[in-house]
Parts: C-alpha cells; sequence; structure tokens
C-alpha cells in the first residue's frame, strides 16, 4: 500500500488572501430640486454597467435613492432580477412626470396661519410639505422595499439630540426617517419619529450632505457619488430681501461647503487606502458648473434641463475615468 505524503502547509507569509469581490455603493448627496441633475447622471452610470450592492441618500438623494431601490426590488420581485437601466429610467421618468411646479412639492402656508402658529410656540415651516409626502405614500412599498435586492440607508438629523441617524428600508418607521430627510430646515416642519415627539427629525444635510462617510463605514471599497452641487457657489441675481429666496440662498451656501468637504474627506481616505495596498475607488459626478432652479418657480422644462446635464457630466466623467486608467496602463 502507498501512503500519500502529507501536503507540505505554507508558511503563513505566502498564504494567499481570499480575495473579495468590491461593495458597490451609490451614495447621493443633497441638493433640493437640484436631484433631477442625480436622476439623470444615475442612468448614465446604470447604463455604464455600475451595479450598487448599495445605495446612500441625504434629503433630496434620499428620496431619489428610495425610489430607485423601489423600483428595483419591484421588478425582484416580479421576475428575480433587476433591470438597471429600466430602473434608472424609471427614476427620470418619476421627476418628468411628477415634478412639474412647485406645488407638486410643497404648498406656501397662509401668513394668517403661520404667524399665528408662531406666536403660540407652534412653528411648522412656511412651506406645507404634504405633496411630496403623498408622492411618497404613492410610489414606495414599503414591503417590497424591505426585500429588495439592494441596501438602502437614508439619512436626517436629529434636531433634539443633534445626532446624525441612518434608516435602512427594514426599520419600521423608516418612512418617517424618509420624510424628514427631505425636510428642509426652517421652510418645511420637523418629523416626529413614529409619532413621539421627543424624536424630532429634519434633512440630513444639516451634518452631512454627501454620505459618503457611511458607506465606507460599511465596508464600501467601490463608490460612485452623485453631487448636485458644484465646487463654487453661484453668482447670478437674486432677490436677498425675499424670505423664501434668502432661507434657499443661505442654505445652498452651507451645503455647498459641507459637500465640498464630504467629498475631500472621502479622497484623502481613499487615496491613504490606496498607499496601503488596500484598493478604494471613488468616482465623483457634479455640475460643471453650478445649477439654478428656483424652489418657488419652476417648470417641467426646468427639470428636463437640469436631468440631461447630469446625465452629460456623469458621461464626461466616466470617459475621463476611462481615458485615466489608459494612460496609466
Amino acid at each position: 500500500m502507498i501512503n500519500n505524503p502529507t501536503p507540505p502547509v505554507p508558511h503563513p507569509s505566502v498564504v494567499a488572501e481570499p480575495t473579495q469581490p468590491p461593495t458597490k455603493a451609490l451614495v447621493l448627496g443633497g441638493g433640493s430640486l437640484k436631484g433631477a441633475f442625480q436622476a439623470g447622471a444615475t442612468l448614465a452610470l446604470l447604463e455604464s454597467g455600475f451595479v450598487p450592492d448599495r445605495i446612500y441618500g441625504i434629503s433630496v438623494g434620499s428620496l431619489n435613492a428610495t425610489f430607485l431601490a423601489n423600483e428595483a426590488a419591484r421588478q425582484y420581485a416580479e421576475s428575480g432580477q433587476v433591470d438597471w437601466v429600466r430602473a434608472g429610467k424609471y427614476l427620470i421618468e418619476f421627476w418628468i412626470r411628477n415634478i412639474t411646479r412647485p406645488q407638486d412639492v410643497a404648498v406656501i402656508r397662509s401668513r394668517f396661519r403661520m404667524g399665528y402658529n408662531t406666536l403660540m410656540s407652534r412653528f411648522d415651516g412656511f412651506l406645507d410639505n404634504s405633496p411630496i409626502k403623498t408622492l411618497i405614500r404613492n410610489h414606495v412599498d414599503l414591503e417590497t422595499l424591505k426585500n429588495g435586492p439592494v441596501v438602502l440607508k437614508v439619512g436626517a438629523v436629529d434636531i433634539v439630540e443633534g445626532d446624525m441617524v441612518y434608516a435602512e428600508a427594514s426599520d419600521p418607521n423608516f418612512l418617517d426617517y424618509l420624510y424628514a430627510s427631505s425636510a428642509l430646515p426652517f421652510l418645511m416642519p420637523a418629523v416626529q419619529i413614529g409619532g413621539d415627539h421627543r424624536r424630532a427629525f429634519l434633512d440630513g444635510g444639516l451634518r452631512e450632505v454627501a454620505p459618503l462617510r457611511v458607506a465606507i463605514e460599511d465596508g464600501a471599497t467601490e463608490l460612485v457619488c452623485v453631487a448636485c452641487h458644484a465646487r463654487k457657489i453661484y453668482n447670478e441675481k437674486f432677490n436677498y430681501r425675499n424670505l423664501l429666496n434668502l432661507a434657499d440662498r443661505i442654505k445652498d451656501i452651507t451645503v455647498n461647503q459641507l459637500v465640498n468637504n464630504d467629498i475631500a474627506w472621502a479622497e484623502r481616505f481613499a487615496e491613504r487606502e490606496q498607499l496601503h495596498g488596500r484598493p478604494m475607488h471613488l468616482t465623483v459626478v457634479r455640475p460643471h458648473e453650478p445649477l439654478y432652479l428656483n424652489l418657488m418657480k419652476f417648470t417641467s422644462d426646468d427639470i428636463g434641463r437640469v436631468i440631461v446635464a447630469g446625465y452629460q457630466a456623469a458621461t464626461d466623467e466616466l470617459k475621463r475615468k476611462g481615458a485615466e486608467s489608459m494612460a496609466i496602463s
């Protein structure tokens, strides 16, 4: 009888590490109506073959993330697979069909009621955001979303304790967090989570605009971030004596700096990971020039223009990345 020799055990230093496939994250930042830019950019990314394992959103990004994940979940429930390009087209169609005028998003409250509520310490925002809540309820199936093929997280800020909170679709109060994530401070009312007045939340853009940090903490190694703001704030004329216009401009200035900080931190982190031999790839799509949409006065043509700008910006960035990779190789 011939005994088979025991194979030699390799030294630990030469044992090959099992290679893990990259975790792909689509990160959608805040930007109010500029979220139409994300719809166009997202379609271009999905057409390029990018398929996310996780989707993160803040503010309008939380709405886009949820509508996209919901469509993916709906397809998955029907056929066991997802046509991501079709899902991207659905997101664009949603904007074109449903966000065509200011009243589709929010309605200005009466001056009398707003003044009375303010005096009685019951201030509830300058705008009634019931229309966007209705859109969410009509287009999001929470049970289907829970069983979808991607992880979904949306960020909102606890205005009582000041903490940033990210909620997953499995959270029983997910829709409340989604309402809160898209509730613009001062303009829209704070949202009570689960009806608990001790848990009031607003737009996550108060703390983070591009949720790259949480995506990295969750282990994402290939990230694509779509930001709605150019690097520099715009300089067109606007009526700064109009209260709503002024509030929107102040928000944009603050958000612009926050998103620049979020992206700069993630870029530095990715560079350090690469230097230490840990692959991490970050692609950022953002407008070449500042976008302008008036929350109180816009049309479907304005929305279409911003969607096209998003598609073009993503296409340009993908071409630039491709040319850069060819030059390195």
